[in-house]
């Protein structure tokens, strides 16, 4: 049964819609399993969907059938990672093999500060989620935990960004993976915060950002991202990562070089290092003259 606490009433009504929707199931294609509901948690966001499916475990927000999925893992290979774009987020690494500290900006199931707590045994990994209900999932259905090395912060991710650069920390890869049930927040893509996370940057540091390949917003978030850094790897599949440095982009040596030491440790998630090394892309591939995204001016949803 879903439930809500109070909530704003936009909120409220997007929640309510949500909420019907999670109990409903369409039914599966032929020759494809029926989704399990195993769980629904109720947030202030949306409730959250966890199912199982063809020998997979999802969390989706609102509906068992909506537009996207959150988190999934292999129910037999739990380390393998399902979706492509965590493996291209993965590859941040071959820029910076070893980042001392790491800020995960939204964390669904966990996939990520996992993936990157067993890639990098001497990493601290901050993470930070404005819904306390999702890190409520993703411990009891996803088996993210966490440790003296590995903290979670529920907090808006760009207020806890400018309290970070009050504080004067600084990271070396900062990865940005926040949806809510439409799109990015509109307030996370914005020239003004990217500019603030590369305040939070070291030196040669790198930043990930999953962002998706069909957004109508592609060219102004592309524009928005080569204001702040300039040229930035682009790496397309379904989803888009953008792969940005707080100074020179790396050459394709370096790149290689830094992907071939890492390859033994990527394996278990799926990482195939040569796939993910032709997906390295310096082209503009977006209009000059597209708008840049800033605080001031309005942004539609994709």
């Amino acid at each position: 049964m879903c439930s809500m606490k109070p909530i704003p009433r936009p909120l409220r009504t997007l929640a309510l819609w949500a909420c019907s929707l999670a109990v409903t199931l369409l039914p599966a294609p032929p020759g494809v399993q029926a989704a399990d509901v195993i769980h629904v948690e109720p947030s202030a966001f949306s409730p959250i969907v966890v199912y199982e499916e063809n020998g997979e475990r999802c969390m989706t927000f609102g509906s068992v059938r909506a537009a996207g999925r959150q988190t999934c893992v292999d129910i037999d290979a739990p380390s393998r990672m399902v979706f492509a774009y965590t493996r291209m987020m993965m590859s941040a690494l071959f820029i910076e093999p070893a980042p001392a500290r790491v800020l995960i900006v939204g964390l669904g199931g966990g996939t990520l500060p996992r993936a990157l707590a067993e890639t990098l045994p001497d990493a601290a990994i901050d993470t930070v989620e404005i819904d306390p209900a999702v890190l409520n999932v993703a411990r009891a259905q996803f088996g993210y935990a966490t440790d003296e090395r590995q903290r979670v912060f529920i907090e808006d991710g760009r207020k806890y960004v400018q309290d970070a650069a009050r504080r004067g920390e600084r990271y070396d890869l900062v990865v940005l993976d926040a949806f809510d049930v439409n799109y990015i927040p509109p307030h996370l893509l914005t020239r003004e915060f990217l500019e603030e996370v590369r305040g939070l940057l070291t030196p040669g540091g790198v930043l990930a950002a999953n962002t998706f390949t069909a957004s109508r917003l592609y060219q102004q978030e592309s524009a928005t991202y080569a204001a702040v850094f300039g040229g930035f790897f682009n790496l397309r599949s379904n989803n888009r990562v953008i792969l940005a440095v707080n100074g020179e982009l790396p050459d394709d040596a370096t790149l290689r070089a830094n992907a071939e030491r890492l390859a033994p440790r990527l394996a278990r998630y799926g990482v195939d290092i040569e796939a993910q090394l032709r997906m390295f892309s310096r082209a503009q591939d977006w209009p000059t003259g597209a708008r840049v995204l800033t605080d001031s001016a309005p942004i539609a949803q994709p």
